[in-house]
């Protein structure tokens, strides 16, 4: 019953998960931050099975940490989304797939903002705008309506913000909290709601 939605912007990319962990009928936590980073411009937002989900994202992470150490650079962000979409690629041939979806965005000095849309088959897809989960039964067609390329961040705010509504008005599961993070030029920039509401 997870959600995750992203999309880009004019020099940036918003990246929202819900914060709810649970299993079965029962939530467990309230405050669960399902988004892991990848670089200092690159995050990683995982739905899924809780233990592939997390197992999967900590491996990709320290092996991004581990490619910049050896290298001194960090990973773009395509090179990070190619590189994850290889692992679980080779993770869905073996006797332990994973059952992870994900959203990888971040920011390149050259390519500027991108968001990866990634499936536990290992499609991977560059898209201006995605979702995972049930929410995305709800916020595709306001994506699809409000979405313009080359948003402002305030702009970009307001459609998230329809999207949160309406899946807090339509969804018959209480999503109550989400994580919401911005990734530009200067690194990964977390938001709240209320900040939205504000503005």
């Amino acid at each position: 019953m997870e959600f995750l939605i992203g999309l880009t912007g004019e020099d940036f990319v918003l990246v929202a998960s819900d914060s709810t962990a649970g299993r079965s009928v029962v939530v467990m936590n309230e405050a669960y931050d399902k988004t892991f980073k990848l670089g200092d411009k690159v995050m990683m937002a995982c739905s899924g099975d809780p233990g592939d989900s997390v197992q999967f994202a900590e491996f990709v992470a320290k092996n991004v940490e581990l490619y910049r150490i050896k290298n001194g650079y960090s990973m773009t962000p395509n090179a990070a989304a190619n590189y994850t979409r290889h692992q679980l690629a080779q993770s869905l041939r073996s006797s332990t797939p994973y059952t992870v979806n994900m959203l990888i965005g971040g920011y390149d000095e050259y390519d500027g903002p991108s968001l990866y849309y990634l499936d536990y088959l290992a499609s991977l897809q560059k898209l201006p705008f995605g979702a995972h989960g049930y929410g995305s039964y709800f916020t595709f067609s306001i994506l699809d309506r409000y979405y313009k390329k080359g948003m402002s961040k305030a702009e970009a705010l307001k459609v998230l913000s329809l999207c949160l509504d309406e899946v807090k008005k339509r969804f018959i599961i209480n999503l109550p909290s989400f994580n919401i993070k911005f990734i530009d030029k200067d690194g990964i920039h977390e938001t709240s709601l209320q900040d939205i509401q504000a503005s």
